[in-house]
This record gives C-alpha cells, sequence and structure tokens, in this order.
C-alpha cells in the first residue's frame, strides 16, 4: 500500500514529522517498507536563468544558451523549443546524475559547440512523463537556489498490510490509526449523498444463486453527458507517485476511491450495456469475457459476474470487461459499487491467476456499509471533473448484518499486555478506532460494537490487542519477576534435569547434537516400525514429513546422509527428543540417541584408524545410562528391534522385560534406503526407563577403596562357538560378588586353526578375574577356592571346560 504525505494529511490534520509518522505506522503494525522522497534524487540541482538563446551554427533546432547558474555563467547547449532568453530553469552542472535517463553528465561537444551542463526536462527529473520542453520556474526563483527549495515534492510511504488488516487499505483507515496513537486529529470529510436529477434507468437483478452469499448487495447510479478527459494534475500526480498510470478522469476517479478510501468500485459505459439492465449471477461453465487488461478469461461457473443481454461484462470483485469499459467517447457511465464475498472472489482470482487492486481488497474483506457512501463519493467526484448530470441511486440486496459486540476487561488487558494503561486511556483508543464503548454495569467492563470496516475483530482477545499496538509495546519495560525469600526453588523438573546431563555426557563423547523435525516420510518410518495411520498428519508441512518419527535415529541418518554428499565422511551425531508410537498424548516418550558414521579417527602414522563397531555404540549406551544415574548393572539381551544387524547388536535391559537402550551396527537395508555410506552404527536411550536414582543427594559418595592386595587371575575356557562371551563374564561376576572386582575378556581364539585344536564348532574365550579383598589378605587356599567357584560357575552357565 502506497500514498504520499500530502494524501495522508487530506484525511489527518498534523504536525508530526515524517520520520514520526513512519515510526508510528511501524510501531501500530502497518511496518513501512519504504520511504522515497523525489527530492533526494534532485538535491544537486539549481536555479539558473537563460540569458541569452542563440541559434546553434550547424543545427537548426539546437540553441547555444548562456545561462546564469550557482557557479556563475556557462554556456549549455539545448534542443527544447521553449529554450529562450529570461526563463528560468532547473540546471545540472557535469558530473550531477540525471535520474529520468539514468546518466551523469559530462562537458562534452554537441554538433561542434561545448556544452557545460544541462537544462532538464520534468521527465529527466522523474517528474512526470513531460519531455516536450524545459521545465520553466516562477520567475521570482532566485538565480543558484537548490531547486528543492522552490518546487514542492511529496515523499511516498509504502507500508505492508498484513491480511486481516483491510481498513489499513485506504489512506483515510491509516489516518484513522495515526490519530488514534495521537499524531494528530481525523479531517476525514463526511460523504455528503448527491441528490439525483431523474430516476435511475439501468435497472440490475441479483440472481438467487448470489444474493444470499456471493453478492447480498448492489449500488449504482447512472450519470449522463459526462466528459471523460485527462484527469487534472493533482490526481494525476497522486497516482503517479503511488506506481498508477493516469488513463481518464473516469478511470483515474475509481483508482483515486480505492485507494483514498479502501473502496473498489467500476464504472461501465452505460451506452455499450446492452438491454439497458445489468445481471449479477454465477458465470455459465464456457464463458469468456475479454478484460481490461487484455486477456480472455473462460469460467467453470463458481465466479461471481455482471452480465447483460448479450454476456459478460465483469468480474465480480475482480476486473471489469473491455468491451464496456470508458473512452474518450463515453457520454453515460453507470457507477457501481457492490459486496462480494471474500472466499469466492479470492477462489476466482487464484483460479484466473488475476491480481488487481479491487481482488486484493475483496480478498480481505471491504467495509460493505462504506457500498452507497462510495458511490456517492465517486459521483461527486465525477460532476466535479468530468460534468454531467446524476441519477437517483439504486440499492439491490441488503447491506450484510456484521454488527457484533464484546465485553472487554480493564484489568484483563493490563494484566496481560503488562503495561499500566487507564481505563479512560483504553475509552479513548477504542473509540479513536471507531469502536463504540458503552459500560456493562459489571464493574469497571465494557463492551465494545465492532466497526464494520474490521471483520478480523472476533473476540475479547483482539480489542485488547488493540489497545495494546495504539498504546505502544515499545513502552513496555522489564520488570524482573518477584523472588521467594531464602534460596530459590529449581525450576527444572527431574526429567529435565537428567535431559540435560545426558546431553552433555554425549556431546562429551564426541557427537555433535542435532535438532531435527519430529515428522518424516512414511517410506523412513515404516522402516523404523512405524508409518500407520495413527501417527498420520492430516495436513502435512510436505511430503517428506507426513507422519510422526517412531525413532530418532531415521533424522539423523538423513542428516549424516545431506553431509556425507557434501564430503563429510565420518561423522558423530545425536538428539535428544520425543518419538511417537501412536497418535494419543500417552504414545509420546522421550529418547535419546546417536549415530556413528565412517571411521572413529583420521588417518595418522599409528594406524589408529578404524571403522566404527557394535561396541562403539555400547561404551556411548552405557556412558548415557552412567549419566542418567542408573548403578544397577544391565543385562545384555539379543532382542534388538529389526532395524539394526541381527548378530551385531543387542539391548541392555533390567530384567526380562524393561529394555533401558539398543545399540549395534544398523541393517544395511537401513542404511541403503536412507543412502548412508560406510558402517553405521546407532544407540538409543529409553529416558523414561531408567529408574530415578534412589539417592537424591547432588554430592558424590565417599570412594571405597581397599588399601589390600588385589589380585588377578586368567582364565581360558573352551566352548561352544555360539556360546557369548556376556554368558562368561556375567557368570564369573556370579562366583563371589563380595570379592570379583572386574572380569574382562582379553583374547578369543577361534576359527580354523582354533577347530583343528579343539574340535569342530569350538573357540576359546579368556578371561581375567580382579579379586579385590576388603578385610584381610587373600591367602593361596582361598585364592584356590574363588578360582574353582569362577570355573565352576562358567561350566554350569556355558558347558565349556577349562582349557588346559
Amino acid at each position: 500500500m502506497k500514498f504520499t504525505l500530502s494524501w495522508l494529511k487530506d484525511h489527518l490534520d498534523t504536525t508530526a514529522t515524517l520520520d514520526e509518522i513512519a515510526f508510528a505506522l511501524t510501531d501500530l503494525g502497518l511496518e513501512v517498507e519504504g520511504v522515497t522522497d523525489p527530492g533526494a534524487e534532485l538535491a544537486a540541482f539549481t536555479v539558473g536563468e537563460v540569458l541569452e538563446a542563440n541559434p546553434h551554427p550547424d543545427a537548426d533546432k539546437l540553441r547555444v544558451c548562456r545561462v546564469a547558474t550557482a557557479q556563475g555563467e556557462t554556456q549549455i547547449v539545448c534542443g527544447a523549443p521553449n529554450a529562450r532568453a529570461g526563463i528560468k530553469v532547473v540546471v545540472s552542472k557535469p558530473g550531477d546524475y540525471i535520474p529520468g535517463i539514468d546518466t551523469t553528465i559530462k562537458v562534452g561537444k554537441i554538433r561542434g559547440v561545448e556544452s557545460f551542463g544541462m537544462m532538464l526536462s520534468e521527465r529527466e527529473m522523474k517528474l512526470s512523463d513531460e519531455h516536450t520542453g524545459i521545465l520553466e520556474l516562477p520567475a521570482e526563483a532566485p538565480v543558484g537556489t537548490p531547486v528543492t527549495e522552490v518546487l514542492s515534492f511529496d515523499p511516498v510511504i509504502e507500508i505492508a498490510v498484513t491480511p486481516n488488516r483491510p481498513d489499513a487499505l485506504g489512506v483515510a483507515g491509516i489516518a484513522r490509526d495515526l490519530a488514534a496513537r495521537g499524531l494528530g486529529t481525523v479531517t476525514t470529510p463526511p460523504v455528503e449523498p448527491v441528490p439525483g436529477a431523474f430516476p435511475n434507468p439501468v435497472g440490475v437483478y441479483l440472481a438467487p444463486d448470489v444474493v444470499n452469499e456471493a453478492c447480498p448487495l448492489f449500488v449504482g447510479r447512472l450519470i449522463r453527458g459526462v466528459r471523460n478527459g485527462p484527469s487534472p494534475k493533482w490526481l494525476q500526480d497522486r497516482l503517479r507517485a503511488i506506481g498508477l498510470r493516469p488513463i481518464s478522469a473516469l478511470v483515474d476517479i475509481t483508482n483515486y476511491v480505492t485507494y483514498d478510501r479502501g473502496r473498489p468500485l467500476h464504472v461501465f459505459d452505460a451506452g455499450k450495456v446492452h438491454g439497458g439492465a445489468l445481471t449479477v449471477r454465477l458465470a455459465k461453465p464456457g464463458e469468456t469475457l475479454l478484460a481490461l487488461d487484455g486477456k480472455t478469461y473462460a469460467f467453470d461457473g463458481s465466479e461471481t459476474v455482471i452480465a447483460d443481454q448479450k454476456g459478460v461484462e465483469s468480474i465480480g470483485g475482480i476486473m471489469g470487461g473491455e468491451r464496456s469499459g470508458c473512452t474518450a467517447e463515453t457520454t453515460d457511465v453507470f457507477i457501481e459499487a457492490a459486496y462480494f464475498d471474500p472466499v469466492r472472489t479470492a477462489r476466482t482470482g487464484r483460479r484466473l491467476k488475476i491480481n488487481s487492486d479491487a481482488r486484493y481488497r475483496f480478498d480481505r474483506g471491504v467495509d460493505p456499509e462504506f457500498t452507497r457512501p462510495g458511490v456517492e463519493f465517486a459521483t461527486k467526484l465525477i460532476l466535479d471533473l468530468c460534468g454531467g448530470e446524476a441519477s437517483e441511486t439504486s440499492l439491490w440486496g441488503a447491506v450484510p448484518d456484521t454488527a457484533r459486540s464484546y465485553t472487554l476487561d480493564p484489568a484483563r488487558v493490563i494484566s496481560l499486555v503488562g503495561m499500566e494503561i487507564p481505563r479512560a486511556e483504553q475509552v479513548r483508543i477504542l473509540n479513536a478506532l471507531g469502536f463504540a464503548t458503552t459500560d456493562t454495569g459489571e464493574g469497571e467492563k465494557l463492551s465494545a460494537a465492532v466497526p464494520p470496516w474490521r471483520p478480523d475483530v472476533q473476540g475479547e482477545a483482539d480489542l485488547i490487542e488493540e489497545v495494546a499496538r495504539v498504546a505502544s509495546l515499545t513502552k513496555l519495560k522489564g520488570q524482573p519477576l518477584p523472588r521467594p525469600s531464602g534460596v530459590a526453588r529449581p525450576v527444572l523438573t527431574p526429567a529435565q534435569v537428567r535431559e540435560g546431563r545426558v546431553r552433555r555426557r554425549i556431546a562429551a563423547l564426541g557427537y555433535n547434537e542435532c535438532v531435527t523435525y519430529s515428522f518424516i516420510d512414511r517410506e523412513a518410518a515404516e522402516l523404523f516400525g512405524g508409518g500407520t495411520e495413527a501417527v498420520r498428519l492430516e495436513n502435512p508441512i510436505s511430503s517428506e514429513m507426513s507422519h510422526l518419527r517412531p525413532d530418532l535415529i531415521p533424522g539423523l541418518l538423513r542428516a549424516a546422509s545431506r553431509n556425507q554428499a557434501r564430503g563429510f565422511a565420518d561423522l558423530a551425531l545425536f538428539e535428544v527428543g520425543a518419538v511417537f508410537s501412536g497418535g494419543e498424548p500417552e504414545e509420546q516418550s522421550a529418547m535419546a540417541a546417536g549415530i556413528r558414521v565412517g571411521q572413529t579417527a583420521p588417518r595418522d602414522t599409528l594406524g589408529s584408524r578404524r571403522p566404527v563397531d557394535l561396541h562403539d555404540a555400547r561404551a556411548d549406551a552405557e556412558a548415557a545410562l552412567a549419566a542418567l544415574g542408573l548403578t544397577a548393572t544391565p543385562m545384555i539381551q539379543r532382542i534388538a528391534p529389526g532395524w539394526f544387524h541381527p548378530g551385531r547388536s543387542a539391548a541392555l535391559t533390567l530384567g526380562p522385560k524393561t529394555v533401558l537402550a539398543v545399540f549395534g551396527e544398523l541393517h544395511p537395508r537401513v542404511s541403503r534406503a536412507l543412502d548412508v555410506k560406510g558402517p553405521a552404527v546407532a544407540f538409543a536411550v529409553n529416558l523414561a526407563a531408567v529408574p530415578m536414582p534412589r539417592s537424591r543427594a547432588t554430592t558424590r559418595p565417599a570412594l571405597a577403596i581397599s588399601d589390600l592386595q588385589a589380585v588377578e587371575r586368567d582364565f581360558a575356557f573352551v566352548l561352544d562357538e555360539r556360546v557369548e562371551a556376556e554368558t562368561v563374564l556375567r557368570a564369573a561376576r556370579a562366583a563371589d560378588k563380595a570379592l570379583v572386582a572386574e572380569v574382562s575378556v582379553f583374547d578369543i581364539f577361534s576359527g580354523p586353526q582354533a577347530e583343528a585344536q579343539m574340535g569342530p564348532g569350538k573357540k576359546s574365550i579368556a578371561i581375567s578375574v580382579r579379586l579385590e579383598p576388603t578385610r584381610a589378605t587373600l591367602t593361596e587356599a582361598e585364592i584356590a577356592a574363588i578360582s574353582a567357584k569362577v570355573i565352576a560357575g562358567v561350566t554350569k552357565a556355558t558347558g565349556g571346560t577349562l582349557r588346559s
């Protein structure tokens, strides 16, 4: 929305500066996108006087002029027909930029005669399209004076209007907002009815299929005997300033009313309306219209159109037709203003791909009660500028009832906005915006009747917003929250504290944290046990975000794939967030997950670089569990879900059913589907499944360490190749829980050589058992007894034998 400062002052009596107005507009929610001052580009130009204008010796149409300028007398060659001695002109010197022709002038020779400047026309200064001669200034203008001090330049303000503010699509509505802020007084003159000299001869019929919804109101009148010439300069200047091209007085008036009052209307050449009547109806499928933009549009039957006996003459609320458009020969015109349904108008405009000033306003909702005054306003302008005689104004249908009132509690306004806005000031703001306020009789509460030009106000919350934006949220002051005496209570829940701890621990392991969408595509969701209808979104952002994620790993793998495509092959990514097993609130849970892809380290001379494996994932999962405060030793079971490699994955559990975490190498099928190259391992921790620590103390317990000599014994067992190392470790630990401090595997001997020595299907696992006494140093007999328990426990659990 564009308008000039002088145009605004037609509706607002103000002494505010341009900067103050621009700031207030943005603060009111009408963001200023730009302010264009035409005089800024002309600041270098000054007033000059032509002292002599002699014929050019080598060109009939050129004059060699001696011109008095701010720098003294100079010679300028000019081809303007009005170049003559005694006139005051606009002079530019060499080095000045001429905006109208996008040129910086230099000293040059024109047909052999040197020229030291240029005398400018209106087009060369971008004041208008006039370029038949140089601009002549008033005779009293002093030579050398900047032209910006002689000519008046009207700054142009452009604002961004949000879709909920159709009232701001007219200069009068903008002035109303500024007056409410306190920047002046509204001076918009009331629209006085223009008496009709004769009955309106043009009939209008509202078809039943439009009168209740598509077009409930239609107003029009005939003006005969008009002269459709060029519009006056003041009107042309305003239209040019906002980027519109003046066409003719009748067309320019309709554009002016659209921008001045936010009321689109249309003028038909009454002599071209066949049958002397118009019908407002829905289009017939297959009908077409050659519109004013020179394009032909075909209708499908959903459009609201205005037609005569020969066919469609206008698309309701969007654009008129060329056949009934006004020309220089037009003498009788029919002014139309109607209320068209915003939804149907928007749908029609989108389908036909028409963007017009009328559609822009009807889409958002025009003031239905200004329909008849809009016709009266346009009638007055046409009679003043084009002459003629007006008929009586006719109205078909009825003005839509938009009356509604809402209760406003001033105390609630103060509570929500956070500013002390007195009740009287709230009443003043609402009244200034056009709301009619009355006391409800319930204490301080008010009843506010909404004006018809504010279709966006639909409840108390909107009234509070109106008060807040006019009062200015820039006046809000930061206030510290009240703090209770003593030590402040923690604001984080235990679950949030644990999430922070696990996040820091995983980051310390070398992972980079990701934040991915909670939505993934159906194919990826199905790979991880999801993708059902229960978690499908009704209105997804895109086809790649159609389902709630059942796991964090697919989002991390997508991120890894994008990084690999950009040359980053070795990655460690993690995320802490929500996952969804269904669509109900109780089917949401918190998870911490991480993936490692590629190699563990960069290449070096020590050969420390190796592919990531499931042991890396297990170590990370155990570290995350430790950060969550898990003190019990979890069991390892081969119950990892199907997106993990079946032979290279496991789960950490408490008992046979409570799964704390899963880890391992991802299934090759999953890696291929998500385009992840190289080895990829992952872990996922169910945060809710990890029990809270029994002790809530914030300090660490005392370190328990024995000063007695520890003893280590090594054992090697011959086992079936299917026996897992974890089974051996678990059995060894259970031999004596008081003395066995640590059990670890230090060698696995398997393969053809092992089978050659120990028999088919056999392998050897060697473990180290560390014994730490707490009461007395162990004797040889005690060590032998414990060793026997270890051997017996492993033999019973695995069926293996001690390797000789």
